[in-house]
């Protein structure tokens, strides 16, 4: 499946929302689409649950870690 739309998901300290978020991507009608999560340098349990759902759905989620720099440098 080649995607038609990449969703960008720059998040930081984020575990109370990312599965929420992920799955309400995830659940809309488009499937032909990619998920990039950019994990700005969380403290919490944010990137170890991005990877879960990476695992689970290798062909859709991307997650890339990296030190904080903001919300600007996250979705550049």
């Amino acid at each position: 499946m080649r995607p038609l739309i990449s969703m960008i998901v720059p998040v930081y300290n984020g575990e109370n929302f990312i599965e929420k978020c992920i799955k309400s991507i995830l659940d809309q009608s488009l499937k032909e689409l990619q998920i990039i999560i950019v994990n700005d340098g969380s403290k919490d349990n944010t990137s170890k649950i991005g990877h879960e759902y990476a695992e689970k759905y290798p062909d859709i989620i991307r997650v890339i870690d990296k030190e904080n720099g903001g919300h600007g440098d996250a979705v550049n």
